[in-house]
């Protein structure tokens, strides 16, 4: 019987961010950079008869808690919307804070509790070296997957070190 021979060795590293990024905003920001910029010197590339960009997202989601706060500011129920991007998670908080019918059924006023909010996205990244990785932002993590060369994390390291909200 043939034994199971090993092709590669991939890692992933992740660093917990000190405090969470500020908004969705900011978040989006830092995700947009990360794909205009491409900070990590990627290159596009084949596959199949596909050519895909040097880095793009793959996956993206954003959630708002809108909490409903009694007249002593007691929390008397709690609404969370799963939103596609940046702008269905805007137009999910204007439409959830401006909806009377809902405030009413739970009895309280619609407050955006903005802290606790989660934001994601995922990056697929093509390395100049041929090597395909793929970078997950939080609000409270950034994780590097997939990779094998060190130089690879290096770069993702020294970008991360530029960018204040990634402390």
């Amino acid at each position: 019987m043939a034994d199971f021979v090993q092709k590669s060795v991939t890692r992933s590293a992740a660093r917990v961010l000190a405090a969470p990024i500020e908004d969705a905003a900011t978040f989006d920001a830092i995700v947009a950079g990360v794909i205009s910029g491409n900070p990590f010197g990627c290159t596009s590339y084949q596959y199949g008869s596909e050519t895909h960009p040097a880095v793009e997202k793959t996956k993206e989601r954003y959630t708002a808690k809108i909490a409903y706060q009694d007249m002593e500011a007691k929390s008397v129920g709690l609404v969370s919307a799963q939103s596609p991007s940046l702008a269905a998670y805007t137009a999910n908080v204007t439409a959830i804070l401006a909806n009377t019918a809902v405030a009413t059924a739970m009895g309280g006023t619609a407050v955006h509790a903005l802290e606790d909010d989660t934001f994601s996205a995922t990056l697929k990244c093509h390395a100049a070296t041929g090597e395909i990785f793929t970078l997950t932002l939080s609000r409270t993590a950034v994780t590097l997957a997939s990779y094998e060369d060190d130089a690879i994390r290096a770069a993702v390291e020294i970008w991360a070190d530029t960018v204040p909200a990634l402390a």
